[in-house]
């Protein structure tokens, strides 16, 4: 069976941060992969999650299976988070709400259950994807057999949203389709829709009888865990059904945990019971229920206040030190006299969160990497938030040998 089998090509960033690991040049840099680093190039262990470990270490009963949903806790945490507790869509199955919440490995499990449950409820569904989008988002629906088309979102010569081309493209959605949208901190371009054009889309998805589905990776990333969810919840306001597929991973710093969620939003009451029994019944037959370790972090941060104070402020440190590195990569640039953006840098700082499209050809993201040991996603799609005060000016060296 296995002695003919070629290869697989590597995944287009896992591939790269293992190439990065294995170049002896001692002054590699690697803004591949979406990992935060602090000041000294290190991805930090947030202080109230050494704290949850310790008290779950402590008081933790047993290593029983949770649920095939996972814990009730976690998941009405998680429903807060996103819509603002005593919201209505806060409310679950069985409180009488409207929303059924699974509790999933990492936000790629997430999209992967949803994906699944899709294909066997609406297998006639297109999925629509933002151009450009993370790499693995078509991979993923494509695998469970949905039909994939994309629209317009980046709009080059003004690295803005191309907000008109967006709506056009949406236009031909169908009734049952379904489109994906990023919460905040658009991955890979940092771009995300102002509180009018948020509401402009609702209204296009409401129109067309469309069902957004939210990737929800960076709450708290951009200005702030409440203002983050503004467009969540203007299409939750305006769209009778919603997907959130969610990642505690950059926020909490959990990222080998794996910890995410999805969340469904059905019309009513028995709506969401009973496509909350067949998510049950897709996870079942994927990996039967959760871990539990990482889940348990977040909801027993989130269910202590000193926790919970402690978590916000990290939070608002390492999204302050990412808007730092933001405008000291643009400040470099600039002093060099490099240009990436048509016209001026000020797209850098623009953005939010860890990911700007460089505008880099993938020829000069191959000569950073062969000739500079910088390692960049071939689209020109840089971590902002791995870069330090130290490897800037040797970043920015780089770029400026390689623009000319």
């Amino acid at each position: 069976m296995f002695a003919h089998v070629q290869p697989a090509p590597p995944d287009p960033i896992i591939g790269l941060t293992e190439a990065y690991k294995a170049d002896p040049n001692p002054n590699k840099i690697n803004l591949a992969v979406g990992v935060y680093k602090d000041a000294e190039g290190k991805t930090p262990t947030l202080a109230a999650v050494r704290a949850a470990e310790q008290w779950l270490t402590d008081h933790e009963p047993n290593k029983v299976y949770l649920g095939i949903d996972g814990d009730a806790g976690y998941g009405q945490a998680t429903r807060d988070l996103l819509f603002g507790p005593g919201h209505e869509l806060a409310r679950d199955t069985a409180a009488g709400g409207r929303s059924a919440t699974f509790q999933a490995p990492g936000g790629t499990g997430a999209l992967r259950v949803a994906a699944d449950t899709l294909a066997a409820l609406s297998p006639n569904s297109t999925v629509w994807l933002s151009d450009p989008t993370w790499p693995n988002h078509p991979a993923i629906f494509k695998a469970a057999g949905l039909a994939v088309k994309t629209y317009p979102y980046l709009d080059p010569a003004t690295n803005t949203l191309a907000d008109e081309a967006m709506a056009a493209a949406l236009a031909d959605a169908s009734p049952g389709d379904v489109v994906l949208l990023h919460g905040c901190c658009h991955n890979p371009t940092g771009i995300d829709p102002s509180t009018e054009q948020w509401g402009a889309i609702a209204a296009l998805l409401n129109d067309r009888g469309a069902v957004p589905l939210i990737d929800f990776a960076y709450q708290g990333f951009a200005t702030g865990l409440e203002d983050d969810a503004h467009g969540l919840r203007l299409l939750a306001e305006a769209c009778g059904e919603l997907i959130v597929c969610n990642s505690y991973s950059k926020n909490f710093g959990l990222y080998r945990e794996r910890v995410g969620a999805l969340t469904l939003v059905a019309g009513d009451n028995d709506a969401a019971k009973a496509v909350q029994s067949q998510a049950k019944a897709v996870v079942r037959r994927n990996y039967s229920n959760p871990p539990a370790h990482g889940a348990l972090v977040v909801s027993h941060i989130l269910s202590d206040a000193e926790l919970t104070a402690q978590w916000h402020a990290d939070l608002a440190l390492m999204r302050e030190r990412v808007a730092r590195m933001r405008k000291l990569f643009r400040d470099t640039l600039d002093e060099r006299g490099v240009t990436l953006g048509h016209g001026d840098n000020a797209f850098i700082q623009q953005q939010n969160g860890m990911f700007t499209m460089s505008g880099l050809t993938r020829e000069q993201v191959d000569r950073l990497r062969a000739e500079h040991a910088v390692y960049i996603v071939g689209s020109g799609r840089v971590n902002v938030a791995g870069m330090t005060e130290q490897n800037i000016p040797v970043l920015c060296d780089a770029i400026a040998a390689v623009v000319g």
